[in-house]
Parts: structure tokens; C-alpha cells; sequence
């Protein structure tokens, strides 16, 4: 009998992850991409110079830009 008890609990347990899950899915959770992605190019050397890039071209910097364009 206590197989029964333990599998009876085991299929309780199921069912309610199981409803937890499908609330997950009725009602999604709005997300903020910029959370998301954020911090995810810490480490990126690419992109500090992509960063520079940008920057160079939006103060008018062409020394800047053609220094870039050398390397």
C-alpha cells in the first residue's frame, strides 16, 4: 500500500507543476529586452571598438575614422 500512497503523491506533485506551468503560459510575464542583453558584450573588445566607431562618427571625427579604417 505504500507504493500506491508514494505513486498517489508523485501524480499530485505532476498535476500541480503541470498547473503551475499552463498559468505560466496563460499569462506570460512582459519582458525588458534592454535587461536582457545588457552586460552581455562586458568582455568584448570588438565591441569597444565598435563603441569608438560610433562615437568618432557622430562627433565628426575623421582622423578617428580613418585611423579605423587602417586597422
Amino acid at each position: 500500500m505504500a507504493n500506491n500512497t508514494s505513486l498517489e503523491e508523485r501524480m499530485a506533485a505532476v498535476e500541480a507543476a503541470i498547473s503551475e506551468l499552463q498559468k505560466q503560459i496563460a499569462n506570460p510575464q512582459p519582458t525588458n529586452w534592454l535587461q536582457q542583453i545588457t552586460g552581455s558584450f562586458k568582455d568584448e573588445p570588438a565591441f569597444d571598438e565598435v563603441l569608438a566607431y560610433g562615437r568618432a562618427f557622430r562627433q565628426g571625427d575623421d582622423s578617428a575614422l580613418e585611423a579605423q579604417d587602417k586597422v
